[in-house]
């Protein structure tokens, strides 16, 4: 039998005319063209998922749409472990033999070093895992004063204890209720305890957020004059999926050409000038939004930024240094640092 066109038509002429194509017939030729289709286009069909994600709501897209899977996009796009930023500066990855340079080579400087957190509310149960794990991983062997800004100082007692050449300094400040405040104020009040008393204690700053755990050693290797940490979420994300301020009319603003990569404020940190000069500058950015009513997309961590796209960093930390268990974060060779408070929302 001999058909003219598509095998789907209902007609088949043969040498004796137009003969009915029967429906079990016609259900086979769809059958059959549907899996022809679908190995065609397998290949090309893009994973999509519900845009529940808080990085997807930061780009500002209705919960319900659907997109291309971003950690399919992610595992083509993310480069292998790169040791340098487009501008020079060292990218840290913690097992390297440049890593093990940078800790010799800062080890024998007798380097005095601070880490700031900020403990209000219900943050405080978190403290003792901060500390303790910090005892263990963060920088080892060195010089090192804790510094925790709170409001309740009792949350601190009794006091742990801490091994040699380790302090722990308690800074009173006043109670901030409510996340979004403490969100905004930080960087003002980081900034007001550089000032005084970190500034004449300490070489280096660093600053975490308490809701965060210390896995793995944190060495001398993260030393830097400014120190920023990739976001492990973004890390190997296109450009255009960085959750940077979009409104024109906010101080933290980046136009679609500025930006090589999306940092974590999770952990940041460098010399004690240039902290204090980064907190001072975020805060000022804070209040001038706050005073035109302006709210940034990502708080905090959006003027952080801003403020790194126009400063770049000298020293650049992986996302072994801020982790967390998600199903965009990236794939580390080592969990150095993991934010508990993240992994719950995730």
């Amino acid at each position: 039998m001999a058909c003219h066109g598509m095998a789907l038509f209902p007609f088949c002429k043969t040498p004796t005319g137009m003969v009915r194509v029967t429906r079990i017939q016609l259900v086979l030729y769809c059958v059959l063209l549907f899996i022809i289709i679908y190995f065609l286009q397998g290949r090309k069909a893009a994973v999509s998922v519900k845009l529940t994600h808080p990085i997807f709501r930061a780009l500002g897209r209705e919960k319900g749409k659907e997109m291309k899977d971003m950690s399919v996009v992610k595992a083509a796009a993310a480069p292998k472990t790169p040791l340098e930023t487009p501008w020079g500066a060292p990218l840290v990855w913690g097992d390297t033999r440049s890593s093990a340079l940078r800790r010799s080579t800062f080890a024998r400087r007798g380097i005095r070093t601070g880490l700031v957190a900020l403990v209000v509310g219900t943050y405080a149960h978190y403290v003792q895992s901060f500390l303790s794990s910090a005892e263990t991983h963060f920088l080892p062997g060195q010089m090192v004063t804790y510094y925790i800004l709170t409001d309740n100082p009792r949350t601190l007692e009794p006091p742990m204890k801490l091994g040699p050449e380790r302090e722990l300094k308690v800074l009173p400040v006043a109670e901030l209720p409510g996340w979004e405040r403490l969100a905004y104020r930080r960087m003002e009040l980081i900034a007001n305890a550089i000032k005084n008393p970190i500034n004449s204690e300490v070489d280096y700053v660093f600053c975490a957020d308490i809701d965060q755990e210390f896995m793995a050693p944190v060495g001398e290797e993260i030393f830097g004059d400014l120190v920023a940490t990739l976001h492990p979420e973004l890390y190997g994300m296109p450009r255009d999926a960085y959750p940077y301020e979009v409104e024109e009319v906010s101080s933290a603003f980046v136009e679609e050409h500025e930006g090589e990569y999306y940092y974590t404020s999770e952990l940041y940190g460098g010399l004690v000038s240039e902290m204090y000069t980064l907190a001072r500058a975020c805060s000022l950015l804070i209040l001038k939004d706050q005073a035109n009513r302006v709210t940034a997309r990502g708080m905090e961590e959006s003027y952080l930024n801003r403020y790194l796209i126009d400063h770049r960093p000298t020293c650049v930390l992986s996302p072994e240094y801020s982790w967390w268990d998600s199903a965009l974060a990236a794939n580390v060779p080592v969990q150095r640092l993991v934010s508990l408070g993240r992994q719950l929302e995730a």
